[in-house]
């Protein structure tokens, strides 16, 4: 159970946290494009004033995005269920349970939802556009996967996010769209963000050799216990 203010809450703040996501994607590709295709001039370009943008803009147009959503939600009536076929209170189903006019909301939905999208999908398209370019005049075998590798982490986590985009919303709808709409937020809310720290951490020397580490004492576990329980005092 939840009551009808926490769960425009909800909505409210994983409208920012996924439009945020979006976004960020986004200004991290432009920061590969600056640092592979430009790596002179990266410290003149990506000054401290720059990066403080890139990061409170997305932040301002996240919750923006967020608050037109709920301030066009808050008039709309709920008579017909008070039950919400979703496992949390997502823009989507809270529409489709209204009794009253949802047009202009589906169409601010189509619009804002379409361009929060495609404006740093186009971004990243053409970061890695210029990416590639660059690193196919690179001579050395050597400094052609150095390239790739710094970018490796970024697009991983853009297949994924993007990925899910395409699978649930530009495939046919199935039989189940409620069952699909579940899946695609599952995959936005929970797989995306618990594998980001993983997948970001795959080029860290200190967290492999850490990794390699537990794998190891997991490995030969099992032979230690007794040393542990049954040692003599000294």
């Amino acid at each position: 159970s939840i009551s009808y203010e926490s769960c425009i809450t909800q909505m409210y703040f994983s409208i920012v946290f996924v439009v945020i996501d979006n976004f960020l994607l986004g200004v991290m590709a432009y920061d590969r494009f600056v640092a592979i295709c430009h790596p002179l001039n990266y410290v003149t370009i990506m000054q401290p004033r720059l990066c403080i943008s890139l990061t409170v803009i997305p932040w301002l147009l996240s919750n923006a995005v967020a608050l037109a959503h709920t301030l066009l939600l808050l008039p709309l009536l709920f008579c017909d269920s008070i039950t919400l076929p979703h496992f949390f209170c997502d823009l989507a189903p809270l529409l489709r349970l209204s009794c009253s006019d949802t047009s202009i909301n589906e169409l601010v939905l189509f619009i804002v939802g379409l361009s929060v999208v495609t404006f740093p999908f186009a971004l990243i398209l053409f970061s890695y556009i210029c990416i590639v370019r660059a690193v196919l005049r690179i001579s050395s075998t050597e400094g052609k996967w150095k390239a790739f590798s710094t970018c490796g982490s970024h697009l991983t986590v853009v297949l994924l996010f993007y990925g899910t985009i395409v699978g649930v919303y530009f495939f046919p709808p199935s039989t189940h769209p409620e069952d699909r709409d579940k899946i695609g937020a599952v995959l936005f809310t929970v797989v995306t963000p618990m594998m980001n720290p993983f997948i970001y951490s795959l080029r860290n020397k200190d967290m492999k050799g850490a990794l390699k580490k537990f794998i190891r004492r997991k490995m030969f576990l099992p032979l230690r216990p007794w040393a542990s329980e049954f040692s003599l005092p000294p």
